[in-house]
């Protein structure tokens, strides 16, 4: 047990606020949006800058306290918070400025995506991020970035230009192609596990209006569309990014829809591009149509409220073969939950694939399609039977997956599903844990574990 006195003293060297359990703003502040993630850190430090997270840092080795680090708090496997020990908050640490002349932007870790868009787009100016407004910037860019620029302009790590990084150690370093070389590489897909990243620095592109939107068709079309989602996959340009899944829609309607977005300067050649998904069968609905980035990067947000339970299965496709689209049209429209998109398919291609296989700690470049099963429901009584579901949706996809996964979608699968995520580039990862945090410090995360063993953490 840590003395009252040191806990007293921590949390007056912190310039921001922080939390124990019983006080005022304790479990709002501990809650993330998956609501089955319910645990009780010890002590909650909402860090407003760097020296905060030193401070946290050398605390909670000094005292040997197991940590966890939240930024948009959006992990499925709910790696943000920790039982009994120290959780430090990034989610006050929301500094933001944009270089229009050098068409870069400097962000904290606490940002999110909606609030990292509105100030560049201000500039007519973006980048890759993901796809859900409320989901943090850091955990989305250190674990890849998929969204509706990669295509054109590769992932969000892609884009990353250098970080600021607190260590195991308690130091603070700046990471570049030029600085720390080595620790650039490894924070680029290694999720968190090298250390605590306070701001990032991002290259930034001219995006304008965009045609955004999606088709939808009844779900008894599942199959169907699924073979004309590969076929027309295989022709579109890098301006164009495409997914599709099963899901319900706000009145109740189960439908299988596809979801687009086409960045080119010329939308008229969008239109063109877009033609055949827009006339292929009869779909019910069809609103694509010229939004602005901002609003393209908010059309998911509904479907993703906070506080219902979530369970995730994911991995990339080794084969969407006619096999693997009947297994998927089996499970679509099935899920206990109207709030679940299953099966959900992600078209990967240009840019992001065209980076070599080492180049960055992220491997998984040269798969063409994403699969996921997102279940989301109500309440916790109807916990077994959604996870079960989820289960047996991605057991009929095994045959055709990958073992690796995208390891933002991956929820909390072991030592097993975690290494391979990080795919062939995890030998080298161990080898920057090794030098970067030989104890495994950081070990609230997809870990990546270094060649000795860590010592238990004990409980503040």
């Amino acid at each position: 047990m840590i003395p009252e006195s040191a806990v007293q003293k921590f949390r007056e060297s912190l310039r921001g606020q922080s939390f124990c359990p019983g006080e005022q703003g304790y479990d709002a502040v501990r809650t993330v949006p998956n609501a089955m993630i319910d645990r009780r850190p010890a002590i909650i430090a909402r860090c407003v800058g760097a020296a905060d997270v030193i401070a946290c840092v050398r605390f909670a080795r000094e005292h040997d306290v197991l940590v966890s680090v939240r930024g948009g708090g959006h992990s499925v496997a709910g790696k943000s918070v920790c039982d009994g020990g120290l959780m430090i908050d990034l989610s006050a640490m929301k500094g933001i400025r944009v270089d229009p002349v050098r068409r870069t932007v400097r962000a904290e870790a606490g940002l999110k995506l909606a609030e990292f868009d509105r100030e560049t787009q201000a500039f007519g100016l973006a980048t890759t991020l993901g796809l859900v407004p409320n989901t943090g910037i850091s955990g989305l860019t250190l674990g890849g970035g998929f969204g509706n620029l990669m295509a054109k302009h590769g992932l969000a790590l892609d884009n990353l230009i250098g970080v600021d990084v607190v260590t195991a150690d308690g130091g603070l370093l700046t990471a570049n192609a030029s600085e720390n070389e080595d620790l650039f590489w490894g924070i680029r897909g290694s999720s968190g596990n090298l250390g605590i990243v306070t701001s990032l620095e991002y290259r930034l592109h001219e995006v304008g209006p965009v045609l955004g939107g999606a088709v939808f068709f009844p779900v008894a079309k599942t199959k169907d569309a699924l073979l004309f989602f590969r076929e027309f996959a295989e022709t579109i340009p890098d301006e164009l990014v495409i997914q599709a899944g099963a899901f319900t829609t706000p009145d109740g309607v189960q439908v299988f829809g596809v979801a687009a977005c086409y960045c080119g300067s010329s939308l008229s050649e969008g239109e063109k591009v877009l033609t055949p998904l827009r006339k292929f069968d009869s779909p019910i609905a069809d609103i694509i149509g010229v939004m602005s980035y901002l609003q393209v990067q908010s059309m998911f947000e509904p479907f993703f409220p906070p506080g219902r339970y979530t369970y995730v299965k994911s991995n990339f496709v080794r084969a969407l073969n006619d096999e693997a689209i009947q297994a998927m049209a089996e499970y679509a429209g099935k899920s206990p939950s109207p709030y679940t998109f299953a099966p959900f398919i992600e078209h990967w291609h240009g840019a992001a694939t065209r980076v070599g296989v080492t180049d960055t700690a992220f491997a998984h470049r040269h798969y063409s399609y994403n699969f996921m099963a997102w279940s989301s429901w109500d309440g916790p009584s109807d916990s077994e039977k959604n996870i079960q579901w989820t289960r047996e949706c991605w057991e009929a996809m095994h045959p055709f997956l990958a073992t690796g996964s995208y390891v933002n979608y991956v929820s909390d699968e072991g030592d097993a599903f975690a290494r391979a995520a990080y795919g062939p580039n995890y030998d080298r990862l161990v080898a920057l844990k090794d030098r970067y945090d030989p104890t495994n410090f950081f070990r609230m995360n997809h870990n990546i574990k270094p060649s000795l063993a860590a010592p238990a953490a004990t409980s503040a």
